[in-house]
């Protein structure tokens, strides 16, 4: 908060823009947005227990296997403000290839689905029955545009990218929150990286790791432009900017 600035302390054309526009909009009224909050308060409500396979760091709150529905709703799905602002960045950038690492429950997915019905979106999970519970939510919303690639990323990523068209538009990293595996899938993604892609990283002062793992991806050559959220860390690679960092209000 002390070192975060707003719209007065930007003086890159393009993030004015994009600050003043998108990420503090004060209005945003979008028609599938009832919809999918009263979707959240259906899976906060929900008392039905699976099994979850853990393939990254792990919950800090809940360290027992068996969870309740509404607790990883709780947990692990990002508040609805998040949602929204995805939404609004995928109808700004009007992306057409779009990965999201961390399906979870599939809130997020929705939120990027609905932005651009045309969109072709990948999103990977490491566990059968939230990838489970994501596609049921997926059908309740005929949202056909989405893809679930089920497994452990390590594997499904590199595989899956080899496959995409040359170029990919947007990316959500919100899987494995180490360090290693965090900066090995931003390099898994870069070479399919373009002069317009943006690449979002979720919970960058989750921890000490994720943090350094910023800290890197930040500093990266081909990275020209970064925002910090807080919660979240935005990337650009436009070649046209001169090399720049901000921390702003959300």
């Amino acid at each position: 908060m002390f070192r975060s600035g707003n719209a007065h302390s930007i003086h890159s054309p393009f993030i004015f823009e994009l600050y003043t526009q998108v990420i503090a909009a004060k209005k945003d009224p979008n028609p599938d947005y009832p919809a999918l909050k009263k979707l959240r308060k259906e899976l906060l409500r929900s008392q039905k227990e699976i099994n979850i396979l853990d393939l990254g760091a792990g919950s800090r709150i809940n360290k027992s296997n068996l969870r309740k529905v509404g607790t990883i709703a709780r947990n692990a799905e990002k508040p609805e403000k998040f949602g929204k602002l995805f939404n609004r960045l995928v109808q700004r950038f009007q992306p057409q290839v779009i990965l999201e690492l961390g399906t979870s429950l599939g809130l997020t997915t929705l939120y990027l689905s609905k932005a651009k019905p045309d969109a072709q979106i990948l999103t990977f999970e490491g566990c059968p029955a939230t990838a489970g519970i994501a596609k049921e939510n997926f059908d309740k919303q005929q949202a056909e545009n989405i893809h679930v690639i089920l497994g452990n990323i390590d594997q499904t990523l590199p595989q899956t990218l080899t496959e995409l068209a040359p170029k990919l538009d947007f990316a959500y990293f919100d899987a494995n929150h180490r360090y290693e595996p965090t900066v090995r899938y931003f390099h898994d993604c870069l070479p399919y990286a373009h002069n317009d892609s943006v690449f979002i990283f979720d919970d960058i002062y989750w921890s000490e790791e994720m943090t350094q793992a910023w800290e890197y991806i930040k500093k990266h050559p081909q990275v020209t432009l970064t925002v910090d959220l807080f919660w979240i860390g935005l990337v650009f690679f436009r070649s046209e900017q001169v090399k720049e960092d901000f921390t702003l209000r959300f």
